[in-house]
């Protein structure tokens, strides 16, 4: 190593890792990258390529502890052994966000919250684009930050989807706009089953705001106002009211906004545009460029996304709703009675608030996990109809089979995917696979 070089550590060979990875090898550091895991064979290559030493499925303890400074994957608790062990040797440790923040001067815009995060950053970024500024999309949506400088041209803005896990690793990152959407009971086991350790990891996204930056949140919403409470948010704080959405449309700037004219779907993308709408007022949009951005948005994949129509049945892919709120918005978002694919990983789901919407629009349950036990207990009562299925291909023959006309097959699964799938990518690119298949036939 030269004198003088910074050796940095990265821990995890995801796309953050490795995004992190080649962001300090273009800074000058020598970087070793260590999971104990198996890393991917497309990481492993990209690694090789760029010349990054790194192991793949241990951690040798002796060249981790001899870093300057070490990045450790989101997915990485701190409670771990050698985390622990790190912070013990007073060995600075970050995350991939808060590193890839000190290299640049562009405008950061940051969005958490438990659910519609990444609709937002998606949304919010295609409204700024589509009105000509040079932003980029990172963070938590499958391209990092770090690796976005590190490989392409920089942008004058930044739209960055972080979660709570990223939110736990930051020191200085601070973010001109920062927005949480809601905060719903989610991750708990991170934080001990505690949710006021959950609302703290949310509220950090202001931690290092000042009164220059903005902080847009839903007002009304009981643990964001506990959590601003407890931590003090010294950026100007917009309050996004429900009072602006009627019916089918919006309020921005004293202006009604037709969300019909647009592929948004339901009272939380009526919610969500809103945040996006305020933030690129705050860029410098007029309201006619936001509302040609929201007429121009497609939705975005695996979020109740449309994937086909057969014999008049309209089949949703909503894989990333992944608890209990998220498909309660789901239902809440449709016009006609529903076939319902659910089912999965279990993340100690109380069913109850769903009771409801459930008994008023869903004629039919699919069943799509190893273990429905708990699914079919809860809405044994609730729904006239249940079925089990294996694969997204039997799922999607089930509820093809029990649909009828003008009816929709919704995919919202209020779990996670991991007991037949990847993850919820993997979970609905095959169910929109499975009902491309149908269209065929």
């Amino acid at each position: 190593m030269e004198e003088g070089q910074q050796n940095i550590v990265v821990l995890g060979g995801g796309e953050s890792g490795v995004g992190a990875a080649l962001l300090a090898q273009k800074q000058g550091a020598k970087v070793f990258l260590s999971d104990r895991g198996q890393i991917g064979e497309n990481q492993r290559v990209e690694l090789e390529l760029a010349g990054i030493d790194f192991e793949s499925g241990k951690h040798t303890w002796e060249r981790i502890f001899a870093a300057d400074e070490v990045i450790k994957s989101p997915g990485i608790p701190d409670t771990v052994p050698l985390i622990q062990q790190l912070r013990d040797q007073d060995i600075p440790i970050i995350g991939e966000i808060e590193y890839a923040a000190r290299f640049t001067d562009a405008t950061l815009l940051a969005i958490t919250g438990s659910n519609g995060k990444t609709t937002t950053a998606y949304l919010t970024h295609h409204l700024l684009e589509a009105a000509g500024k040079n932003v980029a999309l990172v963070g938590n949506v499958g391209f990092s930050f770090a690796r976005h400088l590190a490989q392409e041209e920089e942008a004058d803005c930044y739209v960055i989807e972080v979660s709570s896990f990223q939110l736990d690793s930051i020191v200085h990152f601070r973010p001109s706009l920062a927005a949480i959407l809601n905060i719903t009971p989610d991750h708990l086991d991170r934080y001990n089953h505690q949710m006021d350790g959950y609302i703290d990891s949310k509220l950090r996204i202001t931690r290092n705001q000042d009164e220059d930056d903005s902080f847009w949140f839903l007002d009304g919403d009981e643990n964001i106002a506990k959590g601003m409470r407890r931590n003090a948010v010294r950026a100007k704080k917009f309050a996004i009211q429900r009072s602006d959405i009627e019916g089918y449309q919006i309020r921005i700037a004293d202006q009604m906004i037709d969300l019909q004219e647009t592929r948004l779907r339901g009272k939380h993308n009526a919610l969500n545009a809103l945040f996006a709408a305020g933030m690129a007022q705050v860029l410098g949009l007029t309201v006619e460029e936001v509302k040609a951005g929201l007429e121009s948005f497609q939705p975005v994949p695996h979020r109740l996304e449309p994937v086909g129509t057969i014999n008049d049945v309209l089949y949703i892919n909503d894989s990333k709703a992944t608890n209990v709120d998220a498909v309660t918005y789901a239902l809440d978002a449709m016009e006609t009675e529903v076939i319902w694919i659910a089912g999965g990983t279990d993340k100690g789901n109380d069913y109850s608030p769903l009771f409801e919407l459930v008994q008023q629009k869903v004629k039919a349950l699919v069943c799509m996990g190893v273990d429905n036990t708990k699914l079919k207990a809860a809405f044994g009562d609730q729904v006239e109809e249940i079925q089990e299925a294996k694969s997204a291909q039997e799922a999607v023959a089930l509820a093809a089979s029990l649909a009828k006309p003008g009816q929709v097959v919704l995919l919202s699964p209020a779990c996670a995917s991991f007991d037949l799938f990847k993850n919820y990518i993997d979970r609905g690119d095959q169910f929109r696979t499975a009902v491309q298949k149908l269209t065929k036939k």
